[in-house]
């Protein structure tokens, strides 16, 4: 009875041994590589940030996802030093929510979503959060990333945090002057 069950054990460990290297080969080793569908989603009002979001999508092999104001941005839009300009009313009320192009964005064939933005006076602009409350992102990884001028991307990180505690966050990452040796670095903490 023992020899019978000492084979059956063995028998057992032969087959998942013989799946894991046909995994191996196949180049499916982990179930979270095969598992894994990516959506890189951006805010670009220049094109710099679309460009960052590109190279993220490049590397990842991720579905790229503009997030789009129902109205675009003009220059004059965007001068931050114009106390009446559109940017500027935004951004110094925290509560406004811009309108999007697109409102709902179908996220239900994704685990992970990227969601990049230029540093908007020290932080995400509010688009953002329009984007955000008007998408389901539960049970999905959310990655930050920002283009800058000159901060960094730890205050927007925290005020994402403090505003949305149900999102399963991930690290972030400032794209200035990064390499792809650097992103992959980064993508490689979540195994991506």
């Amino acid at each position: 009875m023992r020899k019978l069950l000492y084979l059956a054990v063995a028998v057992v460990l032969a087959a998942f041994a013989i799946q894991s290297c046909a995994k191996k080969q196949t180049g499916s080793d982990s179930a979270e590589a095969d598992d894994s569908k990516i959506l890189v989603c951006y805010f670009s009002a220049t094109g710099i940030t679309e460009k960052a979001a590109r190279r993220i999508a490049a590397l990842t092999g991720g579905t790229l996802h503009e997030i789009a104001p129902a109205v675009a941005y003009t220059d004059s839009d965007l001068d931050w030093r114009d106390s009446l300009s559109r940017s500027y009313v935004e951004m110094h009320n925290r509560d406004f929510r811009p309108a999007l192009k697109d409102s709902v964005t179908d996220m239900s064939d994704y685990n992970v979503v990227f969601i990049g933005y230029p540093n908007w006076w020290n932080t995400h602009p509010t688009i953002i959060n329009t984007f955000i409350e008007s998408n389901d992102l539960k049970g999905k990884t959310v990655v930050p990333f920002m283009t800058s001028g000159g901060s960094n991307i730890i205050n927007s990180e925290n005020e994402l945090h403090e505003a949305y505690p149900g999102i399963m966050w991930a690290k972030g990452l400032l794209m200035n002057d990064v390499s792809d040796d650097d992103i992959k670095d980064w993508l490689s903490e979540y195994g991506l």
